[in-house]
């Protein structure tokens, strides 16, 4: 069963997400590990990234698990018609 725009859309969206949050995460982990100082530049934002991004993916799942059990509960529905 083929997804829609709409589950295309959310799941590319989910994927980004995660994947920018986990490449954050590996950035903080090497940075720690060369003892550079978190204060300035890019650094921040990286910080925060992730403390924002996987609670979205998260959210992002659940909307895509919904949308899609709506969706193939609509099918079976009118395939009983």
């Amino acid at each position: 069963m083929p997804l829609n725009r709409t589950e295309r859309i959310i799941a590319f969206a989910v994927a980004s997400v995660a994947g920018i949050s986990i490449i954050a995460m590996v950035a903080l982990f090497i940075g720690r590990a060369a003892n550079v100082s978190f204060t300035g530049g890019a650094w921040p934002a990286v910080a925060t990234l992730p403390a924002i991004g996987l609670p979205l993916t998260f959210v992002g799942l659940i909307v895509f698990i919904v949308v899609t059990t709506v969706r193939r509960a609509r099918l079976v529905r009118d395939a009983g018609k």
